[in-house]
């Protein structure tokens, strides 16, 4: 664990700090702190930072409500910069977009990553703003019971293919239910985040468990 004391703050006592979303590691915004924004930060748990154009302290969410809720703070290898993955509450930029990195300026068509995050984003826009001849708006104009009819139908054809064991069959249904079961988060206002920590918590209880029956063999 670093110490305060070891991080290398600038000549004007600031240190970069790189905020992602601790769930689709995507880049939220670039900020400063200095030492006492990071004691806060630590403190409350919450995302503050120095305003180098204000010069004073800003608590991310304050005046918005769109708080950062800090999951790690971590230090680079020269210790002179902090990546801080969050778990937000609303849009990181004050435009009021998900994160001030977005105007893209190049990108790789045989490189560009998939995401979760981008997939769920594309499942959304094609509710929210329907495309004549996409499957996808399809459903959603179906309605819930389409939806749902789906989910059974693709859950169906992952067993079958898993139960011939052809591995290459499994891994193409599973992608299918994967996606039929995204349209239904969308369609039931469940978000990637809700999953994520629905799953964290079943982590706990998973290691909590294993420690009681540790004990519990043990005392046997």
């Amino acid at each position: 664990m670093v110490d305060i004391s070891e991080l290398k703050f600038d000549e004007n006592g600031l240190i970069p700090a790189v905020v992602v979303d601790a769930i689709s590691k995507k880049v939220l915004t670039l900020a400063y702190m200095n030492e006492e924004s990071l004691k806060i930060s630590m403190e409350k748990k919450l995302t503050c930072f120095w305003s180098r154009s204000r010069k004073e302290l800003w608590l991310k969410g304050e005046t918005s409500g769109n708080y950062q809720h800090i999951v790690s703070i971590t230090a680079d290898c020269d210790k002179d910069a902090l990546l801080v993955e969050v778990e937000k509450d609303g849009p990181a930029c004050h435009l009021g977009t998900d994160s001030c990195f977005e105007n893209t300026v190049w990108e790789s068509d045989e490189l560009k990553d998939f995401s979760y995050e981008g997939l769920m984003s594309l499942i959304s826009g094609r509710k929210t703003e329907k495309k004549e001849g996409s499957y996808t708006t399809y459903l959603f104009e179906k309605g819930l019971d389409k939806i749902l009819k789906k989910v059974g139908e693709e859950s169906t054809e992952v067993i079958i293919a898993a139960k011939d064991g052809d591995k290459k069959e499994t891994v193409y249904e599973i992608a299918d239910l994967a996606y039929h079961v995204m349209v239904l988060m969308v369609e039931a206002g469940i978000s990637l985040g809700d999953i994520h920590r629905e799953l964290a918590s079943r982590h706990v209880i998973d290691k909590k468990v294993k420690q009681e029956k540790m004990v519990s063999s043990v005392v046997k």
